[in-house]
């Protein structure tokens, strides 16, 4: 039994080396740049980081495919570099037909997100040469932009329509108070004049006794 577990390794070892070349094909290269993400809490890669990419790979295809039974084993690394780079391409599950790179690029653009936060990274710091990040959908708003332009002119017109109708009031209480402050100034006016002519008709007593003594 642990003969043929071998033997199958082996086999799908041979058959990746087979279908697996730099820049031929169906394949696609991969760049992780885990240092510059993360700095001082970057993590080792390994063996384990590598089979996690499969899985998630697997995960992404299995998804797109609507549950085709993509496994670890159908995803095929090759060329792999110390600076975390390499190839790989996806087989059909239990044959070695290879998958399209049109389908593996749909595949990843739907679980970008989930493949990216597997690793802690982000659509630059995990870079599939020729799989260009997907831009985000225009957040549509709740009220629709025609509506909005128009309550800002229904806004202003009513407003503008507000001002049309107080202001002649406005102008006529302010005239009317103009008016009354008229009145008041001429009451004063007339109050004073008769005052005034009240004290020129009063007899003084004192010039008639100085004149009477300056005769004498």
């Amino acid at each position: 039994m642990l003969e043929k577990i071998l033997l199958l390794l082996s086999l799908s070892f041979s058959v990746a080396e087979e279908l697996c070349k730099p820049g031929v094909g169906e394949a696609y290269k991969v760049r992780f740049s885990i240092k510059t993400a993360l700095g001082d809490q970057a993590y080792p890669w390994n063996k384990n980081e590598m089979f996690l990419f499969r899985a998630a790979l697997a995960f992404a295809m299995r998804d797109y495919t609507n549950g085709e039974e993509f496994g670890v084993s159908d995803v095929h690394p090759c060329n792999e570099t110390p600076r975390v780079s390499f190839w790989f391409v996806v087989t059909r599950p239990n044959n070695t037909e290879l998958v399209d790179k049109g389908t593996v690029e749909m595949a990843i653009k739907k679980s970008r997100n989930r493949i990216n936060g597997a690793f802690l990274l982000t659509d630059q710091t995990l870079e599939f040469d020729g799989i260009y990040p997907t831009l985000a959908a225009p957040v549509s708003p709740d009220t629709p932009p025609w509506l909005i332009v128009f309550g800002v002119v229904m806004g202003a017109v009513s407003v503008g329509i507000i001002a049309l109708l107080v202001y002649p009031l406005v102008q006529r209480k302010l005239k009317k108070n103009m008016d009354a402050d008229d009145e008041d100034s001429d009451e004063e006016t007339g109050v004073k004049t008769a005052e005034n002519g009240a004290n020129d008709g009063i007899y003084n007593s004192t010039f008639s006794d100085d004149e009477r003594f300056t005769q004498m």
